[in-house]
């Protein structure tokens, strides 16, 4: 077990572990300010071309994002899991359900690469790079270039997130999370759960009519 490091502006371990919540939940707050302004963007569009849109909706890859809708609610599981392991002090269990959420993610991009491959095939581009012909419309561009965004947005976060996994349960299967201090991983999860709230609301949006 490591003792955990206590940094020198804070009076205490209790300080210092209010002190990185707090900064987690404006960091949240704030990348929920962010999808706010993408989701009002994709509201104005899909007003502006109401049929285009439900059109692009149809002859969207529904059987790819359902796919990866489940994958990462499980994935939300295991790493609420990790975290009640190490309010308990089971140190692998830990490690290893952050390891599955780490896969997990991993099976979450592998999915999203062949949904992505299968829009360039058909040429379901963002922007100038559309020439899909089931929908040759301006409306049906700009479904499909908001579809892109708000994906490949989330996409990068989960990889960042993916990442952040890895890195903790390293650290737990060397013992760094305790039942009395375990704060960094609890900050992590809470940024792996605004990955999956981020999926459920893009999940309706773009794969329902």
């Amino acid at each position: 077990m490591h003792e955990p490091a206590l940094g020198e502006q804070f009076v205490d371990l209790e300080h210092q572990s209010d002190a990185l919540r707090f900064g987690m939940w404006v960091f949240l707050l704030s990348e929920l300010l962010l999808f706010a302004g993408l989701f009002t963007l994709y509201a104005a569009y899909r007003t502006m071309f109401t049929s285009d849109f439900r059109a692009g909706i149809l002859h969207n890859t529904f059987a790819y994002g359902t796919a990866n809708l489940f994958v990462l609610l499980t994935s939300g599981l295991t790493a609420a899991l990790a975290l009640h392991g190490a309010r308990t002090g089971r140190r692998r269990f830990t490690g290893a359900m952050l390891s599955t959420t780490a896969a997990l993610g991993l099976t979450f991009l592998v999915i999203k690469l062949l949904e992505y491959l299968k829009h360039f095939e058909e040429g379901s581009l963002p922007g100038p790079w559309y020439h899909y012909r089931e929908l040759p419309t301006f409306g049906g561009n700009r479904f499909f270039t908001m579809y892109w965004g708000l994906t490949g947005f989330h996409a990068l976060h989960l990889t960042g997130g993916v990442v952040m996994m890895c890195w903790m349960a390293v650290h737990a299967f060397r013992g760094r999370y305790t039942p009395q201090y375990h704060v960094k991983l609890e900050m992590g999860t809470l940024y792996w759960g605004l990955i999956d709230l981020m999926w459920i609301f893009l999940w309706p949006i773009l794969y329902l009519s």
